[in-house]
């Protein structure tokens, strides 16, 4: 069964919209844990417009007794200021996304040519040497999984938003075909098979059936968004029944 990472930016996201703390970034990750969550991930942007960098070392404290059966993934674009938070708390997983400071979102992945490889190979270099499973976020496409391995990285994470807005529109069975191509290439090359963006509890079935060797998806902003309507524990013990 694939594990299931809880995505906690969009808690931090309306925590930052008052001055009050409220909702408490730590209570939610108890929840999630609580629920069942595999694991926690934060993206620590550097406009800290959701997850703060002082968040992260008091993440990594509370979930000191529970690492690392339940993991830490830190989330992030490859510069000096990543992997200052990274030493600091030894995140399990590390997963490398191209967007720089400014980005909206996550919304390609890595392409690894000669313009991404100057950039990744160094800081891949460094984040094993502390420790962590590194993970590049990559485009549904077996060919730029064929360049991950020659990156020291090990493993992907396949950029899901295509194949959701597809889904939306009635119409994912390429963009399915995609992802399970990249997933069994991947798989194939001996390389970590990890999955996320726009994932829900609709598209989720689909994806799952489709990709066997998936190892783990990383969901906050669907997952949250349910659980305007569930509650926040329901919802994990939801997304996790929805891996099986």
């Amino acid at each position: 069964m694939a594990r299931l990472s809880v995505n906690l930016n969009k808690i931090a996201l309306l925590r930052n919209s008052r001055h009050t703390g409220v909702p408490d970034l730590l209570e939610f990750a108890r929840i999630a844990h609580d629920a069942g969550a595999d694991g926690l991930t934060v993206h620590p942007r550097p406009d800290e417009r959701h997850i703060r960098s002082a968040d992260v070392p008091a993440l990594a404290e509370l979930m000191r007794p529970w690492r690392p059966a339940c993991e830490l993934n830190i989330e992030g674009y490859p510069d000096e200021r990543l992997l200052e938070i990274v030493r600091a708390v030894r995140p399990e997983q590390c997963t490398l996304v191209p967007d720089p400071p400014g980005a909206f979102t996550s919304e390609e992945g890595w392409k690894l040519d000669n313009r991404d490889t100057p950039l990744v190979t160094p800081a891949i270099a460094v984040l094993k040497r502390l420790g962590c499973r590194v993970i590049l976020f990559v485009d549904p496409d077996p060919d730029v999984a064929e360049r991950v391995p020659g990156s020291g990285a090990d493993g992907i994470e396949i950029y899901t938003g295509t194949y959701a807005a597809a889904f939306r529109a009635g119409d994912a069975a390429a963009q399915l075909r995609a992802c399970a191509a990249t997933a069994a290439h991947a798989h194939a090359l001996g390389l970590v098979v990890n999955a996320g963006h726009d994932l829900n509890l609709l598209n989720l079935p689909g994806l799952v059936a489709a990709m066997p060797n998936l190892a783990e998806a990383s969901i906050g902003h669907e997952l949250t968004a349910d659980a305007l309507v569930v509650g926040f524990a329901a919802a994990v013990r939801a997304y996790k029944a929805a891996l099986r």
